[in-house]
């Protein structure tokens, strides 16, 4: 890597790190949970049948997976969170993180390499001439709700010719934000006028930092085109609508129930933009459902909509009183409300005049919506914790039975980093006092690909009394050493309710988004992720034996198998790692006098460590 991109990297961790007096940090984002295991109906091989033009894609299926109709890989990630201003609903963002959302390279952080390509299937141009004007036109915006990409990042979009090479035809270097931009390219030259042709997006980033975000939507090819063909005749939800709760994005029902007055947001927002030269006039509704059940809950009834040309919109409706009795209180329950656009054009694209917002009623409070764009983290003390507190409020008593936690990745690796979760009845701070009402400390973090969050239980229930509480993640000192990465949704846009304390003190931070962290009340329910359903087995049950110990210590547990051990230094370096069966010694006797962590992992289960006391 030359010099220059080695200054522009450095230049780029000094700017995450002065962002807030050194101590609150915001990064790229590098891991992305919402790559989910590809669902089956999707696919990934190469439909050998050729399609036809005209093409046209903006991105509004609701799955995070390119469609298998019009493309052949899964490198990008398909969503409406990355976008900012969008065309329609929906963009393929490209990065620096594979199809299975961790970087494409994870030991050197000055990596520059090709990262996502999007490529289409191949298109049966071979009845045309130069005669048919044929272009292709997308959009393309850097940075997005990410970070910009450097001037050594670019986005590149290549042709396949007739004797299947592939030809650069159009390349953007890095930039900071700016809004989406169209591009049109002729597809006129006979070489690419064969009946396997193919165009392909790929953007080339710095691998390791992931701070090279570019998104793409609305493409179109068609024949009968000029270079002045740039007219939008679209009218298209954009943005996801906003929820109907006042301050959290999701809740318990019981706590919701306990005064949905409170709860229930005044107004609920929906937008759209009109593409076309033309004033749109037409009507829109808004109709919610009870999902899976199918039960309606609310319709608001067509109502006229007119939208200024090339303009946005925003459409509000009061927010609705749920009509359906629903029993018992903890189940969980998903409101679904659809808003739909009347098209009033035939050549309007109509994939993307409806937008679904999900209300979803879980066993866990969060103010955010799922989704992690950025990654936050603390500047710890060489001396001292450092904590993230999250303020959270019931309507009624309750319990309070785990955390859900959206770790990002790190280089280098954190899942040995140590840390703790504390429930804080107060904190001291404008006039309080700490108060730690439960805490249990030597986690690991976790890391799924099958969904966005890790999911703690409690060693026992915490009962909590009606009012506040805060969620707090404490990380031990580690000098020269940043903390954990914490997923931050940057779509919040209320108050995001954050504590942090890095010297002793408290303190709020202006920041912009919500870092995702979750209560958990009531029974855990499992969410149906892999052999541990996304929550952490505490069994087999271990004992280490004698504890304090000299240098030889017995690890006995209930579990007939052999079973992994990794023993661990209170800064999260693994200084030992084994296969172990209950009974067994273990040496440590050539270690520092001090304390250590024992972790047993095997077969699906993952233990919390225990102390090791060497004198």
């Amino acid at each position: 890597m030359g010099c220059r991109s080695i200054v522009l990297f450095i230049l780029s961790l000094l700017l995450w790190q002065t962002t807030f007096a050194q101590d609150v940090i915001i990064a790229p984002l590098n891991f992305n949970g919402a790559l989910k295991q590809q669902p089956a109906n999707t696919g990934a091989a190469h439909k050998t049948t050729a399609i036809t033009l005209p093409f046209f894609e903006d991105f509004t299926d609701d799955i995070t997976w390119t469609n298998k109709d019009r493309w052949v890989d899964d490198k990008v990630y398909i969503n409406n969170t990355m976008g900012v201003n969008t065309i329609s609903r929906g963009v393929a963002t490209f990065d620096a993180l594979n199809d299975k959302g961790i970087p494409y390279n994870t030991t050197n952080p000055f990596a520059l390499d090709y990262a996502d390509s999007l490529t289409s299937r191949d298109i049966n141009l071979s009845t045309f001439t130069p005669a048919d004007s044929i272009y292709l036109s997308f959009f393309y915006q850097p940075q997005g709700n990410g970070f910009y990409p450097e001037t050594g990042d670019s986005l590149m979009l290549f042709f396949k010719k007739k004797n299947q090479a592939w030809v650069k035809m159009w390349s953007k270097q890095g930039t900071t934000l700016d809004s989406f931009r169209q591009v049109m390219i002729p597809i006129t030259d006979t070489i690419y006028l064969h009946d396997t042709f193919q165009f392909r997006f790929v953007n080339k980033a710095s691998i390791n930092t992931n701070d090279d975000v570019w998104n793409v939507d609305y493409i179109r090819i068609a024949a009968n085109r000029t270079i002045t063909d740039t007219a939008i005749n679209d009218v298209a939800f954009t943005a996801q609508p906003t929820g109907m709760l006042n301050d959290y994005s999701a809740m318990t029902y019981r706590q919701f129930m306990a005064n949905p007055n409170k709860e229930r947001s005044s107004n609920m927002n929906a937008y759209i933009r009109n593409n076309s030269a033309a004033t749109f006039n037409s009507n829109y509704n808004m109709v919610a459902t009870l999902r899976y059940a199918g039960t309606t809950l609310y319709n608001a009834g067509t109502k006229g909509l007119i939208v200024n040309a090339k303009s946005n919109a925003t459409v509000t409706l009061p927010t609705y009183t749920n009509t359906v009795p629903l029993v018992n209180l903890r189940d969980n329950n998903f409101f679904e409300n659809k808003y739909y656009i009347e098209s009033v054009s035939a050549s309007d694209n109509k994939t993307n005049d409806t937008i679904v917002q999900h209300q979803d009623f879980y066993n866990y409070l969060a103010y955010d919506d799922g989704t992690a764009e950025k990654a936050y983290f603390l500047k710890l003390s060489a001396t001292l914790p450092g904590k993230t507190a999250i303020e959270f409020h019931l309507n009624e008593p309750d319990t309070v039975t785990g955390v859900m936690i959206y770790f990002g990745r790190q280089v280098p690796d954190a899942s040995t980093k140590l840390f703790s979760v504390a429930v804080y009845g107060d904190i001291a701070y404008n006039g309080g006092s700490d108060k730690v009402i439960y805490q249990e400390d030597y986690w690991l973090p976790k890391y799924l690909r099958n969904d966005f969050y890790y999911t703690y239980k409690f060693e026992k229930p915490v009962p909590m009394p009606a009012g506040t509480f805060y969620m707090t993640v404490i990380q031990p000192a580690l000098s020269n050493s940043d903390s954990l990465y914490l997923g931050l949704d940057v779509n919040r846009t209320g108050a995001n309710h954050l504590y942090y304390n890095v010297d002793g003190y408290w303190k709020t931070v202006v920041l912009s988004g919500a870092v995702m962290v979750r209560p958990v009340l009531g029974p855990i329910i499992p969410s149906g992720i892999g052999n541990e359903g996304g929550v952490i087995k505490k069994q087999p049950v271990f004992a280490i034996t004698p504890n304090p110990a000299k240098d030889i210590v017995t690890v006995t547990f209930n579990y007939d198998k052999p079973l992994n051990y990794e023993l661990i230094d209170m800064q999260g370096k693994v200084l030992m790692r084994n296969t172990i069966s209950s009974g067994s010694k273990i040496d440590i006797g050539s270690l520092a006098s001090g304390m250590y962590m024992l972790r047993l992992t095997g077969e699906g289960y993952s233990t919390n460590p225990q102390k090791i006391l060497k004198y």
